[in-house]
């Protein structure tokens, strides 16, 4: 197996805390398996909290036993690739028991099939409504899982929802559900950054547009704010030929220039990243070191250093010194999708484009660069800095 994802998703030593919520899961998976019922188990908790850890030990249980019909779906593309990846040397486990959510639940229907467990990761990512383009015709894929399978275990972040088709709150998890029975069990321990919570706060602070302080320096988790994304490409170039893994990533609006549709600021110009059929996934490839990632290719995965370029869509706020959203500026519209059965408000699309910040900041173990392409957020980054 690969040492990259085995050390993100297969870790030989479980904290005691990840052993308890695995214990608790083992006893009501069981129990529903028992009562031959449709039931739910919720995995919940923020970005870095260890919770497609948690989840794979279950899959590694459940889905190498040949006493159970199983299945994990999950519908992003390079958690797709990763997970085959690593069922090659999982013993017992057929890659093709991996599956994207439709293409499961089209066969399974029409089939007739049924699991006893079905595990869902970044259920967040499910839809949550039809998407005839994307060859899903049902009204939520949650609710097509849960009627295939004795019990469905699902991941979920609400703060990484980011798109109208995927949209899912609390309120709207537990009207899916229903009538039920569910468990959920949450995880607030921090695993992927070594930051401390003050420095977690940090970013939380900034992305939910709340006065920008200056950024706690009380752990080895490194930070700078780099007036140049030039600059912040070289240090990330460093870090990736020393320790590997280190990536410039960046947030939508940046505009087309001469026919490129690349982020380009100051000195810097490259391209976005690129969807590829092949294995790999993006943030292991060596060529993706000349390309910016997003969202699309970074949610679900570990880097060692993260460069953030904080796309036109953020600005600032003398008045609240704050980071501000100007949605006007997002350039990816899927996000502002129309739907016939929710209306959102304009602070629910600040919500989404808040989320996608807040997951990109948070993917580095080690440390975080950060530059803005907006003068006056970028310049107010640095005053705290200097100041600091």
């Amino acid at each position: 197996m690969n040492e990259v994802l085995k050390e993100q998703f297969l870790i030989d030593k479980l904290s005691d805390d990840q052993k308890s919520v695995i214990a608790d899961m083992n006893t009501y998976i069981n129990d529903s398996l028992a009562k031959q019922q449709h039931a739910v188990a919720i995995i919940q908790g923020a970005a870095g909290t260890g919770k497609s850890v948690v989840l794979m030990q279950l899959v590694r249980q459940y889905m190498t036993d040949k006493h159970y019909k199983t299945a994990l779906v999950v519908n992003h593309p390079e958690l797709y690739k990763a997970y085959q990846d690593m069922a090659k040397d999982f013993s017992g486990l057929n890659q093709r028991d991996i599956r994207r959510p439709t293409a499961l639940i089209n066969d399974a229907q029409k089939n007739n099939h049924k699991y006893d467990v079905i595990f869902v990761d970044e259920a967040h990512l499910l839809y949550s409504k039809s998407e005839p383009y994307a060859h899903y015709r049902g009204k939520n894929q949650l609710t097509d899982l849960i009627h295939l399978a004795k019990i469905v275990v699902v991941v979920y972040d609400f703060n990484q929802v980011f798109q109208s088709k995927m949209y899912w709150s609390q309120e709207l998890l537990l009207d899916t559900i229903g009538t039920h029975p569910y468990q959920q069990f949450n995880m607030d321990f921090q695993y992927r950054m070594i930051a401390s919570d003050a420095q977690v706060d940090w970013m939380d602070k900034l992305t939910a547009q709340k006065p920008i302080a200056p950024f706690p320096n009380n752990s080895h988790f490194e930070f700078e704010v780099f007036s140049t994304a030039g600059a912040l490409y070289e240090k990330i170039k460093v870090k990736n030929k020393k320790f590997g893994l280190s990536r410039v990533v960046a947030t939508s609006g940046f505009p087309r220039i001469n026919g490129r549709h690349n982020v380009e600021m100051d000195s810097f110009s490259l391209p976005w990243d690129e969807w590829d059929p092949q294995r790999t996934h993006w943030a292991k490839r060596e060529s993706s070191i000349t390309q910016v990632g997003t969202i699309y290719t970074l949610q679900g995965f570990d880097l060692n250093y993260v460069g953030m370029i904080i796309g036109p869509s953020f600005g600032y706020d003398a008045k609240t010194d704050s980071m501000t959203i100007i949605p006007e500026k997002y350039s990816h519209k899927e996000i502002f999708k129309k739907r016939q059965d929710l209306q959102f408000t304009s602070e629910q699309y600040q919500e989404f484009i808040a989320n996608v910040l807040n997951v990109l900041i948070k993917r580095g173990k080690y440390g975080l660069y950060i530059t803005a392409y907006d003068d006056a957020l970028r310049e107010r980054l640095l005053t705290l800095q200097r100041d600091n």
